[in-house]
């Protein structure tokens, strides 16, 4: 894993020499960071880097389940009722990454003027420092430095020190991610960056210990010397930053050629199938050995790729890459077998020890891969999964208001106390609790076998522990247990001569009593921030699998999701998203005040939730709204010059870049979202100028997709729909009748990804035949719910039989057959 990590990082360093040069002026010549990238190489090697959220280049279980919407999660920490020493201007914010920092003996700001002002009147450089509330090394820092008198001190006499949620502020965060991976080859949080007084960076990196370490400079080390430079040698230390500054303008540039079109499609989707074959890890399936993401725009991608490729060899290997690797996910520890959802990676490759940190990004992208793959293969345990992640959502990440939380933080206070949290405190066991809570002998069980032995065989439960040293090096989880599947429940049964009826009630009584259990330790921190971008994407997730098992509470829930997000993130007044909301002290949703307006990511993520919310209800009021949304993100972020859409508001002068993100990374970059959004959304209200928009989009990523499309699998998905066209599956009749339902049913329960749907009924009508005339030849027949298929301006004749809808769908181009009407 180690020398995985190094490698990557070295191969990815395009442009090691600028910051040889700064960190040789900062940091003395005799310092060994000149030779190795700044303080970030070594970062990347400790045990849990979160850096995979940098752009980077490069037999089941039964499930426990539970009423999924009779609860909200309550958080693990309340306000602290002690004095505090410090209290910062942190303290008047409502991001719980910088309130976390509100005590800090450090003179903190928010980002904004205020800062900026201070900066220029008192000509000081800037300290900022980026990170996220459930960031384990963030924590680390604020505990060894930001709490530290002296560095506090040093700080705020020489420096003016912002704090930044890069959850709140992702431009800010992208541009100086950017110059920190550019002068380094790698990045990650906490970032550290120095700013001069108008925001050009000129030497950064990311964790620094505080105070020299064998050959590492401490963060005071590194302070002192930069206050040297800045006082004696600040025209070198300025225009050093200034020449990246303007590199990193040049290399980031994303544009069309005039004229330029997208590249073939079949040509990228079969070089990204192979580039993603290359890196796959056959035996746990994956991509790469270690650390293991689950990477949901890969495994996306290869079902897309199989759909259109399902009699080919490399289309069957593709949707077996991608079966293989969530079934082993799911089997994995990365998999909360006792109380739902998945943590953000493993640490190994077997999917066993993870940093159990829980994003809500991860959960909803993975909700929508479950239950695509139960779709392809008819497979109950990928459903049974979908759903899984979903009741752990309503539990455990909702908002009464009907808003999703961020994150779960991985570490947490131990039962058996202390000052200190741990990582996965929360969620591992010893085989002593183990054995005390499930005592009974099992009737009829070989050599009198109790339902702990039982348990314990099938989750790989061992008396010394099961997470080896190597998974392990601070000794937090010495003779703890990582709940994995070990053994098939048939194996099992066969194990212990019992049915695997009752091996299947056993298993899931005892996670139940665990799920009890945990309830009574001490929580992980809840970062109770609730933004319009991943909501967007939790959307999507509980409308696509509501729809596809016919789940109406699921249904009821993206509903509720859907009013939150016009509710408490749309400012009707200015026609903007809001980029966040937040829980308040006595459980109301509350927002800053000036609010931060939305980026690319919140317009093109809750577009394209309310695209599948639409489809999955056939309510016309979402549908409605994304349409005025993608008018509002076109005239926010579109690159009238080079095709595209740029991340932030290109208007705003304190953001030095204007980035267009050329990645899928943990999340889908917003453009690859946003060229399905305007696809789908070309085809619902007639506008060909969407058409005409999604291919200059495309065109502006040619040369990344034609050259490294595993970079951007997601944006190859779109490509594809472009490639094939979509089919319009046209539903006239009741929304509510039985016949009606029974259509719908037939086209959820199969994986479609290049398909719009609509339905046209008394209220519907109006709005959707104005936009596309043809549908108003479109009627039931003999008074019954009628399917259309379109395709190419050509339609099926009318289908009435849900299995005949099937056929058609299934059957694909075949089925296609010119009618009188035409779409």
């Amino acid at each position: 894993m180690l020398r995985l990590a190094w490698r990557q990082s070295t191969s990815r360093n395009s442009r090691v020499e600028p910051t040889r040069l700064l960190t040789s002026a900062f940091l003395g010549a005799d310092s060994p960071q000149q030779n190795s990238g700044s303080n970030i190489r070594c970062f990347r090697l400790i045990p849990h880097p979160p850096s995979d959220k940098a752009p980077l280049l490069h037999p089941p279980p039964a499930y426990y389940s539970s009423p999924v919407f009779m609860s909200m999660a309550s958080g693990g920490e309340g306000p602290s009722s002690s004095p505090h020493k410090h209290t910062n201007r942190l303290a008047k914010e409502r991001s719980p990454y910088l309130l976390q920092h509100a005590h800090n003996p450090v003179d903190w700001y928010p980002w904004g003027q205020d800062a900026f002002d201070k900066a220029k009147n008192e000509d000081k450089p800037i300290f900022l420092s980026v990170g996220y509330s459930t960031c384990h090394w963030c924590h680390v820092m604020e505990r060894e430095s930001f709490e530290d008198e002296e560095i506090g001190k040093i700080l705020s006499e020489n420096f003016v020190c912002i704090k930044v949620d890069r959850e709140e502020r992702p431009d800010v965060d992208k541009v100086y991610m950017t110059f920190v991976q550019a002068t380094s080859g790698g990045g990650g949080w906490p970032m550290s960056v120095w700013l001069t007084p108008d925001l050009r960076p000129f030497i950064g990196g990311t964790y620094f210990p505080p105070r020299d370490h064998v050959r590492r400079p401490g963060l005071i080390t590194v302070l002192t010397r930069i206050t040297d430079q800045w006082q004696n040698n600040r025209p070198n230390v300025e225009s050093s930053g200034e020449r990246i500054l303007e590199a990193l303008k040049k290399g980031t540039a994303v544009a069309a050629n005039p004229g330029e079109s997208p590249p073939l499609a079949p040509d990228v989707a079969n070089r990204c199938f192979q580039q993603l074959a290359h890196s796959y890890e056959e035996e746990y399936g994956g991509f790469r050995d270690a650390p293991k993401f689950p990477t949901p725009v890969n495994l996306m991608f290869l079902m897309s790729y199989w759909s259109v490729n399902r009699s080919t060899s490399e289309g069957v290997e593709a949707l077996q890459m991608a079966l293989h690797t969530l079934r082993m996910m799911a089997l994995g520890g990365i998999h909360d077998h006792v109380a739902q959802g998945f943590h953000r990676y493993s640490t190994d490759s077997s999917w066993h020890v993870p940093h159990f940190e829980k994003m809500l990004y991860d959960q909803a992208q993975l909700a929508v891969a479950y239950i695509t793959a139960s779709q392809v293969s008819g497979e109950q345990l990928f459903a049974d999964v979908a759903k899984d992640i979903l009741v752990y959502v309503s539990r455990d990440l909702s908002d009464k208001s009907g808003g999703f939380y961020s994150a779960e933080d991985a570490d947490s206070v131990p039962v058996s106390g202390g000052p200190e949290k741990r990582e996965g405190a929360f969620c591992v066991w010893t085989a002593s609790e183990v054995r005390e809570l499930l005592p009974d002998v099992v009737e009829g069980a070989t050599g009198s076998a109790t339902k702990a032995d039982i348990f314990m065989h099938h989750y790989g439960v061992k008396e010394q522990g099961n997470v080896d040293l190597e998974q392990d090096p601070h000794g937090e989880l010495q003779g703890q247990n990582v709940l994995i599947v070990r053994y098939s429940v048939e194996l099992t049964a066969a194990r212990f001569g019992v049915s695997v009826e009752k091996v299947n009630e056993l298993l899931a009584s005892a996670r139940g009593k665990m799920a009890e259990v945990r309830k009574s330790r001490p929580r992980p921190h809840l970062d109770t921030k609730m933004l319009a971008s991943w909501n967007g994407l939790m959307l999507s997730a509980f409308a696509r699998v509501g729809a596809v098992l016919g789940d109406k509470a699921l249904l009821e829930r993206a509903v509720q999701a859907g009013k939150f997000l016009k509710e408490h993130l749309w400012d009707a007044e200015r026609e903007t998203i809001l980029r966040s909301c937040y829980r308040g002290d006595q459980m109301e949703v509350e927002q800053i005040s000036p609010p931060i307006s939305g980026f690319l990511d919140d317009y093109s993520f809750v577009i394209c939730g309310l695209l599948d919310l639409y489809e999955a209800t056939l309510q016309l009021e979402w549908l409605q709204w994304a349409e005025e949304l993608q008018l509002r993100q076109d005239g926010l972020f579109w690159d009238e010059q080079g095709g595209g859409y740029f991340c932030s508001d290109p208007s705003d002068s304190t953001v030095l870049l204007q980035l267009k993100e050329d990645q899928d990374g943990a999340e889908p970059s917003a453009n690859s979202v946003s060229a399905s959004n305007l696809l789908r959304l070309s085809h619902y209200t007639g506008r060909q100028e969407w058409l005409q928009r999604s291919q200059q989009l495309l065109a502006a990523f040619s040369d990344r997709l034609t050259r490294v499309p595993i970079a951007l699998p997601e944006m190859v998905r779109a490509l594809m729909a472009q490639h094939y066209t979509l089919k319009q599956i046209v539903i006239c009749g009741q929304r509510d009748a039985p016949d009606t339902a029974s259509l719908l049913a037939a086209v959820s329960s199969l994986f479609l990804p290049h398909k719009v749907l609509m339905l046209l009924d008394d209220d519907a009508e109006s709005f959707l035949c104005q936009r596309v005339p043809a549908l108003s030849s479109m009627s039931q027949q003999g008074g019954a719910a009628t399917a259309y298929v379109c395709q190419d301006f050509t339609c099926t004749l009318p289908v009435t039989d849900p299995q005949e809808l099937r056929r058609v769908l299934l059957d694909g181009h075949t089925a296609i057959q010119t009618d009188e009407s035409s779409i």
